[in-house]
């Protein structure tokens, strides 16, 4: 009898340990995803208030870090910096539900024009020097911000994902003005979008130049952990989970690498040696997959975007040939 008794409390007190267990675990689980949709909430909602944007991780304190972890991103929204130093005409198009103010900047015989469109956190006047060199080889030039930055509407960005349609939109625009030689420029985000755009076969643009696309939104944030030397699982799955959820689209899905099977358009792909946010195993394999003629640029010193401070000529080559010679499939 005693050893039954005792047997019985054995399997009651595992049962009340599982059971201790089990709580706990839903408990964290569900606490991680709170803080795991807070993170997504603010990675893609731009704040309206005039907060201070979030420090490079490489310029975070130990504590910074930990707080960006715990509760996100302080990402107040892009506001214009400055205007082209040429006449230019501010152009609305309407994308969707969303009005997206442009810059459309002209030369005299124009020997065709070429769309920018901005990174991640940013707008449309972070562009400009890419279009002042651009507009030296007689181009004309529209810079674009994305839905959310500028002066365009809203206050949400979906990494790539919705501004496809924002790039179809504007490419669309100039088709309708009658512009048949029109180039598509992305940098990051914006390259991811370009290829997006362009690999859903609405529309054919005479060649596409892209800078430094991340492979897909889930290596894209991973990345962003990986910067602040923080483990990334499994937050990084759950901010791309949550914030597809919050946009109506399966983040894990959203992959460059694989849209870029689908792009058949000429496309000059640049990335530099130094890029803290997009590996060269993703770049190798968006130019791996390209179905079209393709050349990959690397500049080794240069981080992410940013080439033209250390590379200007190299990349004024690069671009020149791309837009006018042209080059056969590598």
């Amino acid at each position: 009898m005693q050893l039954r008794l005792l047997k019985k409390r054995n399997i009651q007190s595992r049962t009340a340990l599982m059971s201790k267990l089990l709580y706990g675990f839903a408990i964290v689980f569900v606490l991680i995803n709170i803080v795991a949709y807070f993170h997504a909430y603010k990675f893609t909602h731009f704040s309206q208030s005039d907060i201070a944007k979030t420090k490079d991780p490489a310029r975070l304190s130990g504590f910074d870090k930990i707080k960006i972890a715990l509760f996100g991103i302080d990402n107040p929204r892009p506001r214009t910096q400055t205007t082209p130093k040429q006449p230019f005409a501010t152009v609305r198009i309407q994308s969707g539900q969303t009005a997206l103010e442009c810059w459309h900047i002209t030369v005299a015989k124009p020997k065709g024009t070429v769309i920018l469109f901005h990174g991640y956190s940013a707008e449309k006047s972070q562009m400009l020097e890419r279009s002042d060199e651009l507009l030296q080889m007689r181009y004309n030039t529209m810079l674009v911000d994305f839905m959310g930055c500028g002066g365009s509407d809203g206050n949400e960005t979906t990494i790539g994902f919705h501004e496809a349609e924002n790039v179809k939109a504007c490419f669309n625009h100039l088709k309708q003005q009658g512009e048949e030689r029109i180039f598509l420029f992305g940098s990051s985000l914006g390259a991811a979008a370009v290829i997006k755009a362009v690999s859903e076969g609405d529309i054919m643009p005479s060649g596409i130049i892209v800078e430094c696309p991340f492979g897909s939104m889930l290596d894209a944030a991973r990345m962003r952990f990986t910067a602040m030397k923080l483990p990334s699982f499994p937050m990084a799955e759950l901010l791309v989970f949550w914030g597809g959820v919050q946009h109506g689209f399966w983040g894990f899905a959203h992959k460059p690498t694989e849209y870029a099977q689908s792009v058949h358009t000429p496309t000059l792909l640049l990335w530099g040696g130094k890029d803290d946010k997009v590996s060269r195993e993703e770049i190798g394999a968006i130019f791996h997959n390209l179905s079209s003629p393709k050349r990959l640029v690397v500049y080794p010193r240069a981080g992410h975007a940013g080439y033209l401070a250390d590379y200007r000529e190299q990349w004024k080559s690069d671009v020149r040939s791309f837009l006018e010679s042209g080059f056969r499939a590598e």
